[in-house]
Parts: structure tokens; sequence; C-alpha cells
């Protein structure tokens, strides 16, 4: 079941303490929806929705970069890019976070929508790849790619939630809690229809 604030008030103190609106268990992993602002996450590593460059831009990116200082920015120069629905790891600097895996979306196109859905579906596996390689145990997740590369948030939802459950399912993962962070209430409803449809929680 997922827990909606009755008003303003709630939604801050939500917002305020991360408490998660949903959750699952996945052979002994937890999966979590939240409503955050995603740089204040106290998980191993967050992962930024980033663009080719890796040296910051708008929305989750621009408030990643901001939150983490200007060492993230020095670092990722030297990384020297980042294709589409691969990933890079960076440490998190002023975060909460010890690091920051930068990964980057597809822009989404209906004429391409096999394509991206692959795309973004590399997105999620190699960022958890990236985890299992650190060893690190939570991680956490925006919602990738549905700002203003325009993909459908309830299937990008549900490509998230899908694929994050065949890695935990499937691999031998040091993963302990995954994270999905939702900017807004109606982000959190289309993870609700992803793992309703998923058969989770």
């Amino acid at each position: 079941m997922l827990y909606w604030p009755q008003d303003v008030q709630d939604v801050d103190a939500v917002m305020a303490h991360h408490e998660p609106l949903l959750t699952a268990e996945i052979k002994d992993r937890r999966l979590e929806v939240v409503v955050a602002d995603i740089t204040t996450l106290d998980v191993d590593a967050i992962v930024n929705a980033a663009n080719s460059s890796l040296l910051g831009g708008g929305g989750v990116d621009g408030a990643i970069h901001r939150a983490a200082g200007p060492e993230l920015l020095a670092e990722c120069r030297k990384l020297n890019g980042c294709p589409t629905g691969e990933a890079k790891i960076t440490k998190g600097y002023r975060l909460k976070a010890r690091y920051v895996i930068h990964t980057v979306g597809p822009v989404w196109s209906a004429g391409q929508a096999d394509r991206h859905q692959e795309l973004l579906a590399s997105c999620y596996r190699n960022s958890l790849m990236l985890a299992d390689e650190h060893r690190l145990a939570s991680t956490a997740f925006p919602a990738i790619s549905t700002g203003v590369y325009r993909f459908p948030m309830d299937l990008a939802a549900r490509i998230a939630v899908a694929t994050v459950r065949s890695h935990v399912t499937a691999q031998e993962t040091g993963l302990e809690r995954i994270v999905f962070c939702c900017f807004n209430r109606e982000s959190a409803v289309h993870y609700q229809d992803a793992f309703a449809e998923l058969r989770l929680g």
C-alpha cells in the first residue's frame, strides 16, 4: 500500500525524514519509493541523471553538482564524458552520499521507442553494476530521462523497477537498499503502478 500524507505539513514531514511511501522486499533486499531531494539522501551512492559531458546541467544534474561542490566538477572533467546508457562513478564530496554514479539517459523519441527503452534499462543496469563493483550497500535513483529528455514517466518507472528487480533477482548483489527518489507525489504514483504491475510490495 502506498502511503499518501493527508496535508501539506505531513508531506513536508515525510520529505524531511525521507520516510518511504512504498517498500518491497526481494531476496532480503529492500526497494523503496520516497519523495525527497535526492541530494539529501543518506545512502552510499546517489545516481545522477547526467548529460554526456558530465559537466553539469539543469534539473537533478545541476542540483547534485551544486550540493557536491566544485570538486565534483573537477573530477568529472577527467572522465572524458559518458555515452548514453553507460555509467561512471565519482566521489560524493560535500554530499551525504560517498559516491555519485553518473549515467546518461536517452532523449525520448517515439520513433525510436524500442531503442530508447533499452538505453534507459542500460542506465539502471550499468549503475547497479558499478554499485556492486564498489561494494556499496545502498543507492538511490532519480527518474532518469523524465525531465527535459521527455521520456514518458509511466514507461520510465516500469523500466526502472523491472530492471532493478531483475538485477536483484539474478545477480549476487551486495546492495541491501535501493531507493527510487521522486521529485513529487505525481511521479511516485507511476512507481506505485509499476510495483503493482510487477506484484511487489
